[in-house]
């Protein structure tokens, strides 16, 4: 059985770059979340109220317990966005990506099928055979672009999660993995022309 070994790691492709959170990437994350935190509808964590500060100080916590890599996304060399690893399970060689936003600017351009790539296959590069990504039920942006990317929908958790407000989501869920690696590879570089 060979477990996973997941490693933060600076990860390029092209024009975005992906580094695992330090401290010096908190002002300018919360530069460009705090611009705009509709941004942040569907994120369950109330960034609107509490600040992206108080969300990047979880995340770091996460961090050092081993449990996530956050990473600053960069596009052309400035800090556009977050997405990280989640629920690291090196046993079961699964790993969920999540928690991703970009300002708005880059939303709908080459930084996400990037990033994604990057994601996706440095993960299945150290050993995962799982890749699991989850938004609300509500968010049909992030569910369309899921199912774009080649994701296989697997359902609906109903009352998974708390919402920012309290209320409790249903959550779809979605996977890629190892067998589906080499369609969804192609298909987001076809999107990358």
């Amino acid at each position: 059985m060979r477990w996973m070994d997941l490693a933060a790691r600076i990860l390029e492709r092209g024009r975005v770059r992906l580094e695992p959170f330090e401290e010096r990437h908190r002002d300018a994350l919360a530069a460009v979340a705090n611009a705009d935190t509709e941004l942040f509808h569907h994120i369950p964590f109330p960034i609107a109220t509490m600040g992206y500060g108080a969300w990047f100080d979880v995340l770091r916590k996460d961090q050092a317990a081993g449990r996530s890599i956050p990473h600053a996304v960069f596009a052309d060399d400035q800090i556009i966005g977050q997405s990280c690893y989640l629920n690291i399970r090196p046993r079961d060689a699964g790993v969920e990506i999540g928690s991703t936003w970009y300002a708005r600017a880059a939303q709908g351009s080459f930084v996400n099928p990037s990033a994604k790539l990057l994601l996706i296959g440095n993960a299945f590069d150290q050993g995962a055979e799982r890749i699991e990504l989850k938004t609300d039920a509500l968010n049909a942006h992030s569910r369309a672009a899921m199912l774009k990317m080649g994701a296989q929908f697997e359902g609906i958790h109903r009352k998974h999660m708390r919402r920012a407000d309290g209320a409790l989501r249903d959550t779809a869920w979605f996977s890629v993995i190892r067998e589906d690696w080499s369609t969804v590879r192609a298909g987001l570089e076809a999107r990358l022309g």
